[in-house]
């Protein structure tokens, strides 16, 4: 599938779901009904302005990326702005949070939720992931919740965030991967590619894309099967009913769809 494509679908489907006032009625990946469930507390999506949350993820890298005050986060794919939100918090007021997405009205919308939050060390830059508008150097953190999967590029990605993050500088990501290959009717949909399923890279190959962008200490801190994942997920239910799959085919696909969330340093 080319990069244009694949950039203006996800740009098509993404800038839909911005211009709704209602989080999606399951995840970007699919399964769950609510944030609470890939791990955020009832009380952290209360601390942040209504609308920052459209359930989009896959878990909760915040939680787990050991954000210090005083520190530089970037958060890839900001969406409404809820991972930034919940990092300003842990990074104080001597830190700073950087929310990249590709998505004009995403961004119009983190931006509203910004300044209705009162946030002051938090911005939201227009970009693609595969081109941070991030100078070398600039962070001590990188994180992302399901994002990545959605690009037609990952190497470049993880390039992009070695370059951006400074010496000793972290990388925390939530995301999709694959356990086996797909179908190849499935490798194909637009569909299913926006529906966080069709882009995704086996596990080893996205672990080795990590690495070869010259991370070292690259940890699997958990992984786990959500079996709904696959046949909840709007775009993907269109799919399924576009191939009109069978049970058993659902079921085998949605079996190879795993969540990781991953950890790296730069050297």
């Amino acid at each position: 599938m080319k990069e244009e494509k694949v950039h203006k679908a996800v740009r098509e489907r993404y800038g839909k779901i911005a211009k709704t006032k209602q989080p999606e009625s399951c995840g970007c990946c699919g399964g769950p009904s609510s944030s609470e469930e890939i791990g955020y507390s009832k009380g952290e999506l209360a601390s942040v302005p209504e609308g920052a949350d459209l359930n989009l993820g896959c878990g909760n890298p915040v939680a787990l990326a050991s954000l210090k005050e005083g520190e530089v986060v970037v958060d890839l794919g900001s969406g409404g702005g809820l991972d930034c939100f919940l990092a300003s918090k842990k990074v104080g007021a001597k830190g700073k949070v950087i929310g990249i997405d590709m998505t004009a009205e995403m961004l119009e919308r983190a931006r509203a939720n910004c300044k209705r939050g009162g946030y002051k060390n938090v911005e939201f830059r227009l970009g693609e992931i595969e081109n941070m508008p991030v100078a070398d150097n600039t962070a001590n953190v990188i994180i992302s919740n399901c994002v990545v999967n959605l690009s037609p590029d990952k190497q470049r990605v993880f390039q992009e965030a070695f370059r951006v993050l400074k010496p000793k500088g972290r990388l925390m990501i939530s995301d999709i991967v694959l356990l086996r290959d797909l179908p190849e009717k499935v490798k194909s949909s637009v569909l299913a590619y926006v529906g966080c399923v069709a882009g995704a890279d086996s596990k080893d190959v996205y672990l080795g894309k990590i690495k070869a962008a010259g991370f070292g200490q690259v940890d699997v801190v958990k992984e786990s099967h959500v079996p709904e994942m696959f046949a909840n997920e709007p775009d993907v239910k269109a799919f399924i009913e576009e191939q009109k799959l069978t049970k058993k085919e659902i079921a085998e696909i949605s079996d190879a769809v795993v969540s990781i969330k991953v950890s790296a340093v730069k050297p």
